[in-house]
């Protein structure tokens, strides 16, 4: 593992010429970018819960240049799926974008089906990557859930990373881990929370009125953080859907295997019907102007102040491999993968370790403001798992 990050080159450049947007709607702040031709109908890139509107800059510059237009917005600060849903619908409205194609990875596969689901004359096409129907499995794995609100930010970082193991990794792979990893340094405990409330919280995507010949299932055929059984019953609800497999990519092919995934994407785009106009195509990235939206104004203080995210990261290298049952987490959510018996079983022993410490870290800070818990009817429940982990208060 590097023991510094250092921003891509890349990375760099797009931060220079690709403006960042922030607009308040209601009491909550969208982050996002938007880039290429405006009449063109956009694809709308949702991360994952450790993900931000950052980590999707390559299909940004790509696909932009090629005719398209892209916006790649964070998962907004929410605290269950119905409001997402409406909060989703009020910041397209207030772009002034009504039909939408969505790319969503992880937890943003979820929410993008979710509200293909409950707005089915807004979303024309779906392209879901290592995503899940519902969150049974992960409300399970974190019993903690209805006391997010009061953990503080560095527990919740340190179960959202923990997931993340220390083996040597494949480079293009390892630097995408590195980059996620910056990218969640960057997150606020109110961000993390809600993201972690939405994958804990109960809720299931229902039957979709969009036609499985719009919908591309793009996943990646080496570790994933997203159980095995979870990805297959993505498949099997949508049948008639495209596949489209990569062998390698870990949890963000968008980084490790860029090229992939915008083919994937502009093949996508090109079979459902969107039209990519590289005539409007303007040297965008020389005067900076190919993204925002034309009926909101520029946030000409975004990129400067996105620095503070990208200038206060540490970098975690995670690496993964494939086993036979996956933790029951989507990408970074916290548990360890679990390896096979005959690897990595020291590191496997170590994060568990791990894993029981934080629990025990959470379980007095909770006792240290017991008398609100009491209130709010989550003593009994802090108890029950301070006793099933033999830990004294």
């Amino acid at each position: 593992m590097k023991g510094v990050f250092s921003a891509p080159g890349d990375y760099i450049y797009f931060k220079s010429q690709v403006p960042l947007h922030k607009i308040p709607i209601g009491s909550r702040q969208w982050r996002y970018y938007d880039f290429g031709p405006k009449v063109v109908p956009p694809l709308i890139c949702l991360p994952g819960i450790a993900g931000t509107a950052d980590v999707y800059y390559k299909q940004v510059m790509s696909l932009s240049t090629k005719g398209y237009r892209v916006i790649s917005v964070d998962i907004a600060r929410v605290w269950n799926h119905h409001e997402w849903v409406q909060t989703f619908e009020k910041f397209l409205d207030t772009i002034d974008v009504h039909h939408i194609h969505l790319y969503g990875t992880a937890l943003g596969g979820f929410l993008a089906q979710l509200f293909t689901q409950h707005r089915p004359r807004r979303v024309r096409s779906l392209l879901l990557s290592n995503t899940f129907l519902d969150t049974n499995s992960f409300s399970a794995a974190m019993p903690w859930a209805p006391v997010v609100g009061w953990t503080p930010a560095f527990l919740l970082k340190r179960y959202v990373l923990t997931g993340i193991r220390d083996v040597p990794q494949e480079p293009f792979i390892a630097d995408s881990v590195d980059f996620v990893v910056s990218q969640v340094e960057s997150l606020s405990k109110d961000d993390l929370g809600s993201r972690l409330t939405l994958t804990a919280d109960a809720a299931s995507v229902g039957p979709l009125l969009l036609p499985d010949s719009l919908i591309t299932i793009m996943d990646t055929n080496d570790y994933c953080a997203t159980p095995q059984q979870l990805k297959d019953q993505v498949r099997e609800r949508y049948p008639g859907a495209r596949q489209a497999y990569l062998k390698t990519g870990g949890d963000f092919p968008f980084l490790s295997r860029p090229d992939e995934v915008n083919l994937h994407l502009q093949l996508h785009l090109r079979r459902v019907g969107v039209e990519a106009r590289p005539d409007l195509v303007r040297s965008n990235y020389g005067d900076g102007n190919g993204g925002g939206s034309p009926n909101e104004p520029k946030n000409e203080s975004g990129n400067s102040d996105d620095k503070s995210r990208d200038d206060s990261n540490n970098n975690n290298s995670e690496s993964t491999s494939q086993a036979d049952e996956p933790p029951l987490v989507p990408e970074g959510t916290g548990l360890p993968p679990l390896a096979p018996p005959h690897t990595h079983s020291h590191t496997s022993r170590n994060q568990l370790l791990g894993n029981q410490l934080l629990f025990l870290l959470l379980v007095r800070i909770f006792f240290s403001t017991k008398q609100n818990m009491v209130a709010s009817g989550y003593s009994a429940l802090v108890e029950k798992y301070c006793l099933e982990f033999r830990c004294l208060v």
